[in-house]
């Protein structure tokens, strides 16, 4: 199995942590769900940090059952909507950049 992270570096805008959340739920994450292949799709909200590291408050992880899988969606139609969400949300709520990054550090058996 293949997970692709999306690790979102910055801070969210003071006073709107519960309104992100919110619309990374509503948002961004029912439309990542959708993309063909996709095994799981998790969200993780960070609440807190090592001191003088950087934030992170939030990462999408994505599992793929295989690379092919993952490069076949990075052409998909359907990952520009995933990302006209994500940015919708980000420029509403967020100062910062996203971070891609993928590792097969992980098994996976459907049974």
């Amino acid at each position: 199995m293949i997970t692709r992270y999306a690790l979102f570096e910055g801070t969210v805008h003071p006073g709107q942590t519960e309104a992100f959340r919110a619309a990374v739920l509503a948002e961004i994450l029912p439309v990542w769900r959708r993309f063909p292949g996709a095994l799981a799709v998790h969200v993780t909200f960070a609440d807190d940090r090592d001191e003088g590291a950087p934030e992170f408050p939030l990462i999408l992880a994505i599992d793929w059952p295989d690379r092919a899988t993952v490069d076949a969606f990075l052409d998909h139609p359907i990952r520009k909507e995933g990302r006209a969400a994500t940015e919708g949300v980000l420029s509403r709520f967020f100062t910062g950049r996203i971070h891609h990054h993928v590792t097969t550090a992980h098994s996976f058996d459907p049974t």
